[in-house]
């Protein structure tokens, strides 16, 4: 079978971890880099052996079956609809962009040109995280009561276009944020509605850099996430699940539960491993152009992540429980 020839708008940090992917991939070729920076498309393209422009509408003129969109978020609907008006494919980094309107922009125009559009998050990609999802709906551990997530490394964010609001959205909360409500839905389903905390910075940005946020499901579960840029706590979990019959973690480096009854934990993975989640990003969207596979991240997913986003911004000015509307996408 022919690989499937993929372009790139973007070569940043998360531009690297997709080349490397890529490398590792059986059925899917990078083999075109856009960047505003000349240098640093030259410089993926060759660790991909592909071809490297400075203009993402240059990547027009290229047979492609699919582009991955990893700019900076407010550059996202503009990038993604270029190519999706052009019968394109698009695979695009989260956050999916700044606001509501945009993102329902994306959608319709993949859903009136007919083209596979949807989101890119990580850990939905993650085999512990997929396999914590079937011990859990097992019912093993029982009816979930409590489920916290955490992303939280001191990282300074200064000099990165995430600090910059016009570019990315805000700071943590729709940077790391965006992972953690994906994270949820994929749990424990819809969000019904969010309070957000921001609980002050050390780096100056003027951008949120610590927050809290809790989250209750339309199912009555409280998820309670604690999103840093500005604090090591080196957390041996990223998310953990409290059930009335037991308990999970999923680790950096082992996930485990344990049932109440049992005194020992039951090892069921040995952590995330970034670039197999990558690689596991652009199969299933490969997969799923070639009709092999339903995408793992649906367009009304992607939509209501940033649905719950800017609800959780609202909150956070205004210190109050936010509802969290979330209206239907349009059909792909």
């Amino acid at each position: 079978m022919n690989k499937l020839k993929f372009g790139i708008v973007g070569a940043g940090g998360i531009a690297q971890a997709y080349a490397q992917a890529f490398n590792e991939s059986n059925c899917c070729d990078l083999i075109a880099v856009a960047d505003v920076r000349p240098e640093a498309a030259s410089a993926l393209a060759e660790i991909v052996g592909g071809m490297s422009y400075n203009d993402y509408k240059q990547l027009a003129d290229v047979e492609l079956d699919a582009v991955i969109v990893a700019t900076p978020p407010a550059t996202h609907p503009e990038i993604a609809c270029f190519f999706m008006e052009r019968g394109t494919p698009v695979l695009c980094e989260k956050p999916l962009c700044t606001n509501v309107a945009d993102a329902e922009k994306m959608i319709a125009t993949a859903a009136l040109n007919n083209v596979l559009f949807t989101m890119a998050s990580k850990f939905r990609y993650c085999d512990d995280v997929v396999k914590a999802k079937g011990i859990i709906a097992s019912g093993v551990l029982g009816e979930v009561l409590q489920f916290e997530n955490a992303f939280t490394a001191k990282v300074d964010m200064s000099k990165r276009w995430n600090s910059d609001a016009e570019l990315s959205g805000g700071g943590v909360l729709i940077d790391n944020g965006t992972h953690s409500v994906d994270i949820i839905r994929y749990f424990l389903g819809a969000i019904d509605s969010v309070l957000v905390v921001d609980a002050g910075g050390t780096q100056g940005l003027s951008v949120d850099e610590n927050v809290k946020m809790f989250a209750k499901t339309r199912e009555g579960v409280t998820a309670s996430v604690d999103l840093t840029w500005g604090i090591n706590k080196e957390l041996p979990y990223f998310i953990s699940v409290y059930g009335t019959n037991g308990t999970l973690h999923i680790g950096w480096r082992e996930s485990k539960y344990k049932t109440n009854s049992s005194p020992d934990w039951t090892v069921f993975g040995s952590g995330y491993d970034k670039v197999a989640s990558f690689k596991g990003k652009i199969e299933n969207f490969g997969d799923a152009l070639r009709g092999k596979a339903e995408l793992l991240i649906k367009p009304e997913d992607a939509l209501a992540s940033v649905q719950v986003i800017e609800a959780a911004y609202r909150s956070m000015n205004q210190n109050l429980w936010q509802p969290v509307v979330e209206k239907a996408a349009a059909a792909n």
